[in-house]
């Protein structure tokens, strides 16, 4: 799939971001929605462009992409944006940190709710359409803007898990170079190699893989028949993401 914690007063503004050549910035003000945003653009923007919103408590982004497969299976670029999110906290954190995906978007940092991956498609476009585009967005959480963030003990950030200085823009930086790196070993090596990287940080117990359309497929212990658990309808509840705030959940 080719690209063709504690509250402070917000900065005035925010670093440009440093992107790969094949991706074009468009950048949001801290209250624009970049996953929202990039949808509304991706038919006329194109594969590459990458929707940032310049906050500093919060890494926001979305990315357009143009498949080549069917929506059937290409929607498996879900399963590369969310390695890729997950080795882009993995560049900055300190050794023995928990980074984990749970399925199929949510993204924790030792047991803590971090933020995680959603995934978009037109509409109108059938199982069996080559969809003329699909969103990635992604959310990570850097400080936490609570007075007290022991009341929300399932919610953490990168700054209250030892990320120190790393920014938003390092994190949607450090994303943009992985998922690179992630599609283009897809193309060269097949889907498995994503998928690998993917159920390495998948959490859960038991022999798990994926389906050619994405579904996880899990064997448990003790448990003689294969159980199957359908992409598209957890991609429907992203259950991490709290649309009352627009971020992820506390």
């Amino acid at each position: 799939m080719p690209l063709d914690a504690s509250a402070r007063p917000l900065r005035a503004t925010a670093p440009e971001l440093s992107l790969p050549p094949p991706f074009t910035l468009v950048r949001l003000r801290e209250l624009g929605d970049a996953f929202a945003h990039a949808q509304s653009i991706a038919a006329e923007a194109g594969a590459g462009t990458l929707v940032h919103v310049g906050r500093f408590d919060l890494a926001e982004f979305a990315l357009v992409l143009e498949p080549e497969e069917p929506l059937a299976t290409s929607r498996r670029a879900f399963i590369a944006g969310m390695a890729a999110l997950a080795d882009a906290l993995a560049a900055y954190a300190q050794p023995e940190t928990l980074i984990e995906i749970h399925w199929p978007g949510a993204l924790t940092i030792n047991l803590g709710l971090v933020g995680g991956g959603r995934l978009a498609w037109p509409g109108d476009a059938t199982e069996e359409d080559v969809p003329d585009w699909l969103v990635f967005g992604g959310m990570i959480r850097t400080e936490s803007m609570l007075q007290e963030p022991g009341l929300t003990p399932n919610a953490t950030a990168l700054a209250q898990e030892g990320f120190g200085e790393t920014s938003a823009a390092d994190i949607v930086e450090s994303f943009a170079r992985n998922m690179m790196m992630h599609l283009d070993a897809w193309q060269e090596k097949g889907f498995g190699v994503v998928a690998k990287s993917y159920l390495e940080r998948l959490s859960g117990e038991g022999l798990r893989s994926l389906a050619g359309n994405g579904d996880l497929l899990a064997r448990r212990p003790r448990v003689k028949e294969t159980e199957r658990e359908a992409l598209v309808p957890a991609l429907a509840r992203a259950a991490w993401y709290d649309p009352a705030t627009k971020g992820p959940r506390a």
